[in-house]
């Protein structure tokens, strides 16, 4: 039996939750920003799957899109600043039992020709597998049939922010619209706009004020992003129950808030008037 071999990619591009496993690798934290208050970050890497297994590290370069996704580019867009020139990280290979964890050092070396701006690339954690050498065949029942065998690679990126000099960003929101999907379920669909020479990222929160009753949140997206790539986000964010706008119309209050230790926190606010006739479309 003739056997061939395929090997394909799985890679998860993350934006910035608390921690996150893909492929039987766990990582925290999901996103490294140096701001000029340090120069040295640590990433812990954990193996949570029952055999050995090898990771390599480097960096690839992403450019955002409107809807979030990402794509994998080797030259900058215009306005894009690369972060991995300035960025150094040991080892670049690490080997882990089941269940045994590292740590990964990430050291940034600012220089005085850099650009105010925010540099971001990507760190990139591949799944090395044992594969047999091409050529070499086990023994076989039938040698008559073809095998074909896929062995997937899985592979974790996390976006590493580097801002230098002056840095801002101004968050605004438009476009708001309450909407039903074909199984009644509601979303609001939403355009997060950003002006400046750095990112935005943070959360988006849904508030429900009836004409009688009380506010409630009925929504809540965590870790958005909207890259210095792209100048807008468009976003569908589901809601947590449907609202009975015939018997209790009200507003729906969408606001989105940056996740910074700075004075100058990006925010943003958009209002939906509702009634029974929004309830009607």
């Amino acid at each position: 039996m003739k056997s061939l071999k395929g090997i394909f990619c799985v890679t998860a591009t993350l934006l910035g939750c608390t921690a996150f496993a893909q492929g039987d690798l766990l990582i925290t934290p999901k996103r490294i920003l140096f701001d000029g208050r340090n120069a040295k970050e640590e990433i812990n890497i954990v193996n949570t799957g029952k055999d050995t297994a090898t990771y390599s590290i480097s960096f690839l370069q992403y450019r955002m899109q409107e809807d979030g996704s990402f794509q994998q580019i080797s030259s900058p867009d215009s306005g894009q600043l690369f972060a991995d020139p300035y960025l150094r990280i040991y080892p670049r290979k690490v080997t882990l039992a089941p269940r045994e964890a590292q740590v990964v050092s990430l050291q940034c070396r600012r220089t005085a020709d850099m650009q105010p701006g925010e540099y971001r690339s990507h760190l990139y954690f591949r799944s090395e597998k044992n594969i047999q050498p091409l050529g070499q065949e086990t023994a076989v029942q039938d040698p008559g049939k073809l095998k074909i065998e896929l062995i997937p690679i899985f592979g974790i990126s996390i976006p590493i922010l580097i801002q230098s000099g002056n840095v801002h960003a101004i968050a605004t929101l438009s476009s708001a619209k309450l909407e039903t999907a074909a199984d009644q379920s509601q979303f609001v669909t939403t355009t997060l706009t950003r002006q400046g020479n750095m990112g935005l990222y943070g959360d988006i929160s849904i508030e429900f004020i009836p004409d009688t009753g009380t506010a409630e949140e009925v929504a809540k997206l965590s870790n958005v992003g909207v890259y210095t790539t792209v100048k807008k986000r468009i976003l569908q964010i589901k809601l947590k129950k449907k609202l009975d706008l015939r018997n209790n119309p009200g507003v729906l209050k969408v606001k989105f808030v940056s996740r910074t230790d700075h004075t100058d926190t990006a925010q943003a606010e958009r209002e939906i008037i509702l009634n029974a006739a929004t309830a009607s479309h």
